[in-house]
This record gives C-alpha cells, sequence and structure tokens, in this order.
C-alpha cells in the first residue's frame, strides 16, 4: 500500500490549502489526517470513512473539511483560515478495515502511513 499525499506549501495566515491523498496497493476503508508540529508530537486532524462518517478534531471543526473520491481512491483536506498553529507536516493514515467512528483519532488504529506533505503559515 503507498499513500501519496501532496498539497503541502507555504500560505499566509487566513489562507487556504487543499491536501490530496491518494492511495494505492489495496482497498482501503478508513482514512485520517494527522500533523505534527516542531517539537510536539503528532495529532490527529481529521478522519473519514470511505462508506461515510467523519471526524474532526475540535480544532479543525468549522475550517476544516475532509473528504473523499472512492472512485480514485484519494482523501481531500480542505483548510480554510489557516492559522500559524498550522504549520506542520501533514501525514495520511489509512487502513483497510472499517474503524468505528469514536476510534478515527486513535494513530493506532491505522496500518499505513504516508510520507507528510509540509504546510507553513506565515504571519
Amino acid at each position: 500500500v503507498q499513500l501519496q499525499a501532496s498539497g503541502g506549501g507555504l500560505v499566509q495566515s487566513g489562507g487556504s490549502l487543499r491536501l490530496s491523498c491518494a492511495a494505492s496497493g489495496r482497498t482501503l476503508s478508513t482514512f485520517g489526517w494527522f500533523r505534527q508540529a516542531p517539537g510536539k508530537e503528532r495529532e490527529f486532524v481529521a478522519g473519514i470513512r470511505a462508506r461515510g462518517g467523519t471526524m474532526r478534531a475540535d480544532s479543525a471543526k468549522g475550517r476544516f473539511t475532509i473528504s473523499i473520491n472512492n472512485d480514485k481512491n484519494t482523501v481531500y483536506l480542505e483548510m480554510n483560515s489557516l492559522k500559524q498553529e498550522g504549520t506542520a507536516v501533514y501525514y495520511c493514515a489509512a487502513d483497510s478495515r472499517r474503524l468505528i467512528l469514536s476510534s478515527l483519532d486513535r494513530e493506532n488504529e491505522y496500518s499505513y502511513w504516508g510520507r507528510g506533505t509540509q504546510v507553513t503559515v506565515s504571519s
């Protein structure tokens, strides 16, 4: 299984970015986005199941939207009103199991991880 994350870059505070995660190798049922800021632990951002159901971290609610294109096996993270604290490496994760919604934020539930894409939010 390969997860290829893309779409990161440099954006001004208040700006927007859309991250993509293209999966290949097998059918995957659950996807998640996590991020790791410099000097901090990796944290959950948002998760989605291929057949419905999403979960977002409190920091993402109202600003970030996660979606999936099942035909393309690609997951997107639309990020609006970005803040400087959003500067981090964003990782895409996935699993072949359809995880229960309450577990989408648990790193250890995901079997596959991409390399990450850097997002830098400037002032």
